[in-house]
Formats: structure tokens, C-alpha cells, sequence
């Protein structure tokens, strides 16, 4: 051990001096950068907070203002926020922020808020209407927010206070609310924690194929879209994830109560489906859920990738898988349940449609059918299974629960190119069924 003649200095003094040397040059620095300020007359933007977000509170976007003017404020701190890749904050409020439509959501800019995904809907405590991070929707001119790359929309609620919740005639067909930009590749974008109340369509990721979307997360994102549509994704090919997302008429009840049945049987009748995707590699689709909308989710002809842990509850259609490939449009589903009860005729109630070329691997999912008090229903389905079209394609079912058809067997097979292979599944009467 080396020795020292001078008085030892304890290590915790030591790091104390240090620290009060390091806190005073900052304090230095900030005045003397203030007065900088002041002395050339500009307005110094405030600093970025320790979280790495800004209110745009300090942009002028403030629920006493008006929709324009928020808009405007908007926008300007966007674009503050695109070069330095800076998140935005919404300061919880019991007042909505009021914002125009036609709102550009630039590189690399986060637009956050406080909450998860808030089914049901949050409720102030005298009015009907929700409170915290709420952005309110008035008018139709624009998709709401269009999302460029390396983009986020986390923790916000999305409220159309102009909506109807029980007349079908008085259905306000907004423009979605969220939409990729067909400008610039909308690539990296998460949309995580959402929550819309009274949306037409929630959001659209159809691009094209010069201008492709990729790397595009939902997850956690709750609502009911009058249109039928939720999510709709196309010429995303590096690729889409669709995770725990929640779609039902009763996701207002809290606020200002659920749509009506009549509401809810006008948005079956689109022929709509909740979950849309084409041209998509591989995509991946884990626990989604969704309530009174005509189809589930429809698999485009081309389209692969994996369809797990679902529910499609009070549909039409639950899955409508298709392909134009015998080399890759393939989809393995699995874990999942379907409810097919609802339509303008028992004919068309299938809880899966096949059809085109490529391979459906079916394990452990099940479809029942019954009565709901929410919409109008038929109690029973067509079939479990319809197997459709005039080319090739092969499907394998293990471990299936098929019940509340009215058809004599429960897969009907109209392509007589298809080669259906069913083993340890259970048929309407609880026997074991099996095919061929």
C-alpha cells in the first residue's frame, strides 16, 4: 500500500466537490447563454425534459384554444421536433385538446401521452366526455395525423364528440384518423397504447408499392370503427405486427354510454373486415379481439405469416384467408376462437373462408355460435369450414371444435382441386371428426 505524507481526503468529499463544480459551470453556462438571449432578442426554445419529451403546451396546443390555432401550434412544434428525433407531450387535462384535422407527423418525432389503453373510456367527473391526453376530433376535411418514418403515437385518446352513438342515418364517415403518408415510406412506426372513441376508421397503412410501409407496429390499441375497419395494412413487407388489440361497440360505455344495436348491425352490414392486410411478408398477429363487425380479419392473396391467441366474437366471417402462390402464401393459425352468428342471411355465416392457392395450418381453433342482445343475430353459423375456388390449395385442421352449424358435416368443400386433411377434431354432436 503507497503511502502519502498529506492528509487524506475522503472519496465521498472528494465526489461532493466534484459534483458542486459541476452544478455551478451548468449554472454558469445557462445564464450566460440567457443572456446571450436576450441581448440578440431571440426566444430560446425551453430545454428538452429529463424524460425526453416537451410539452406542447410550451408550442401554444392548449384545450382553451381553438382547433385551428392548435393545429397550426401543432404542426410548428413538429417540426421543432423532426431534426432533433424529440418527443412531444400532451400534459393530462380535464378539458380535450381541440385539433384540426390535416396534422403531418414528421421523421422522427413521438407524439406521447400518459395512458394505456383505456377501454371503456376515462370520464370527467360532471360531463360526458373523456379527460387526460384527449385529442378531440371535429371536422372532416383530413385524416387526423399523417405519419411519415421512425415515427410514434403512444398513451393518447382519440374522441369524435360529434358522433352518433344510436342513429345509424347520422353515422359521420370521418377520414381515418391515423394514415401513412403516400409520400414518404412510412417505415418504423409504432402505434402503441391508442384508445378511439366514435372513429370511421381507425388507421390505414395502405400504401403503394413505390412508397411501401415497414417495420409497422400496433399493439395496445382499443376502439369500435363505424366502418368496420380498424387496421388496414398493405405492401408492408419488412414487416407488420398487429399485437393485443381490442375492438368493441361497448368502448365508450363509461363516457357517454355504448353504440346501439342499430349502430352496431349498420357497421355489420358494410361487409368489412376489423384486421385487413395485403402484400405483407411473414406478417405476425398475436392476440387480437374484435366484437359486431362483419369479418375478423381478412388474409389477402398475398400475404403469409402467423395468426394466434384471437378472438373474433358476433362476425360474419371470422377468417378470410386467400393466396395467389402455392410457394408462400401460407398461414399458420392457431389458439384461437371464433363466434359467427350475425349477417343478412344464415348462408353467408362461415367462421372460416379458404380460397386461392398455398397452405392453411389449423390447431386448436374452435367456433361456436348463440344469441346476443347487442346486434342481430342468427344463433348458428353455415359450417365451420368453407373451402372455396377452382386452383389448388391445401389445408390441415388438428385439434379443432366445431359446433352450431346447420350444414350436415362441418367443413363444405366446393374446389374439387382442394386436399383437406382433418384429424382429433370434435363435430357438432361432441364426436370425433375426422378428413378424409
Amino acid at each position: 500500500m503507497r503511502c502519502s505524507n498529506k492528509t487524506a481526503i475522503p472519496r465521498y468529499a472528494r465526489s461532493f466537490t466534484r459534483l458542486w463544480r459541476f452544478g455551478f459551470l451548468i449554472a454558469l453556462t445557462g445564464l450566460v447563454n440567457a443572456g446571450v438571449a436576450e441581448e440578440s432578442g431571440t426566444e430560446e426554445p425551453n430545454p428538452v425534459s429529463v424524460s425526453g419529451s416537451k410539452s406542447v403546451q410550451d408550442f401554444g396546443v392548449l384545450p382553451t384554444h381553438a382547433s385551428e390555432l392548435n393545429r397550426e401550434n401543432l404542426q410548428r412544434a413538429i417540426d421543432w421536433a423532426s431534426p432533433r428525433g424529440a418527443a412531444l407531450y400532451f400534459d393530462p387535462s380535464d378539458q380535450p385538446y381541440r385539433v384540426a384535422s390535416g396534422i403531418v407527423l414528421r421523421r422522427n418525432v413521438s407524439l406521447i401521452g400518459v395512458h394505456g389503453p383505456v377501454g371503456r373510456g376515462t370520464r370527467h367527473p360532471d360531463r360526458a366526455q373523456p379527460v387526460g391526453s384527449v385529442l378531440a376530433i371535429e371536422d372532416q376535411e383530413h385524416p387526423f395525423i399523417t405519419v411519415e418514418g421512425a415515427t410514434q403515437i403512444r398513451g393518447l385518446q382519440f374522441w369524435y364528440p360529434h358522433q352518433t352513438l344510436a342513429d345509424p342515418e347520422k353515422i359521420v364517415e370521418y377520414p381515418p384518423t391515423i394514415r401513412a403518408s403516400d409520400t414518404s415510406p412510412a417505415q418504423g412506426v409504432t402505434l402503441s397504447c391508442l384508445t378511439f372513441f366514435g372513429e370511421f376508421t381507425a388507421m390505414d397503412f395502405r400504401t403503394r408499392p413505390g412508397n411501401c410501409c415497414e417495420q409497422v407496429l400496433v399493439e395496445h390499441c382499443y376502439g369500435y370503427p363505424l366502418s368496420g375497419q380498424f387496421v388496414l395494412i398493405d405492401h408492408c413487407y419488412d414487416i407488420p405486427r398487429l399485437l393485443h388489440c381490442h375492438i368493441n361497440p361497448a368502448n365508450r360505455r363509461f363516457i357517454d354510454g355504448g353504440y346501439s344495436r342499430a349502430v352496431v348491425d349498420r357497421v355489420i352490414a358494410r361487409k368489412t373486415f376489423a384486421y385487413w392486410l395485403d402484400h405483407t411478408d411473414n406478417a405476425q398477429i398475436i392476440d387480437v379481439f374484435t366484437f359486431g363487425t362483419y369479418g375478423g380479419i381478412r388474409l389477402g392473396p398475398a400475404t403469409y405469416g402467423q395468426l394466434t391467441n384471437f378472438n373474433f366474437d358476433c362476425v360474419t366471417v371470422g377468417i378470410h384467408k386467400l393466396g395467389n402462390s402455392a410457394k408462400n402464401r401460407n398461414w399458420q393459425i392457431a389458439q384461437g376462437s371464433i363466434i359467427a352468428n350475425t349477417g343478412t342471411q344464415l348462408a353467408d355465416v362461415h367462421p372460416i373462408i379458404i380460397e386461392g392457392k398455398g397452405h392453411t395450418a389449423l390447431m386448436n381453433v374452435e367456433a361456436f355460435s348463440g344469441s346476443n342482445g347487442a346486434l342481430t343475430t342468427f344463433g348458428h353459423s353455415q359450417d365451420f369450414l368453407w373451402v372455396r375456388g377452382d386452383e389448388k390449395l391445401t389445408v390441415s385442421l388438428f385439434g379443432c371444435r366445431m359446433r352450431n352449424y346447420v350444414a350436415a358435416a362441418p367443413i363444405t368443400v366446393d374446389n374439387p382441386l382442394a386436399v383437406v386433411q382433418a384429424v382429433a377434431c370434435i363435430d357438432n354432436e361432441e364426436e370425433p371428426f375426422q378428413m378424409p
